[in-house]
């Protein structure tokens, strides 16, 4: 069994070179997490688009490249919009697809025009961010 002892660890016994590298580094994470790229998909149920993405795109997305640049979090259509989230207008039908960078909206797709289409649309909408740039 491990123990945890207050005295062990030191904030002033790091030589002073690594609590410098160690504020840098959180420093680097705070601000990237600021302006990551998110895909917000507003679903409801019984949207028969929304089941149409699932099945067509749902399980690779996360494996693609645009998957890897903007991570998918899903809301509920009729649910609130969370505060901290600046969209550029209301979803007004499902599924609609918002690309945020950072908290701001930076693109959206309404509507799930089928695998040929959304991934360029997709792509198309991440390398327009300032974020990919």
């Amino acid at each position: 069994m491990y123990k945890f002892c207050r005295q062990s660890f030191r904030l002033k016994q790091l030589p002073g070179p690594w609590i410098a590298a160690l504020l840098v580094l959180l420093a680097g994470s705070w601000g990237a997490a600021a302006a990551e790229l998110r895909l917000l998909m507003f679903e409801q149920p019984g949207c028969i688009y929304c089941a149409r993405w699932d099945a067509e795109i749902a399980p690779q997305y996360p494996l693609t490249d645009e998957g890897k640049a903007a991570p998918l979090r899903r809301l509920q259509f009729r649910d609130p919009v969370p505060a901290e989230l600046e969209l550029d207008r209301p979803v007004t039908f499902t599924p609609t697809f918002v690309l945020m960078d950072g908290n701001a909206e930076a693109g959206r797709l309404e509507g799930y025009p089928g695998e040929d289409f959304f991934w360029p649309l997709l792509a198309r909408l991440i390398a327009g961010t300032k974020t990919a740039q």
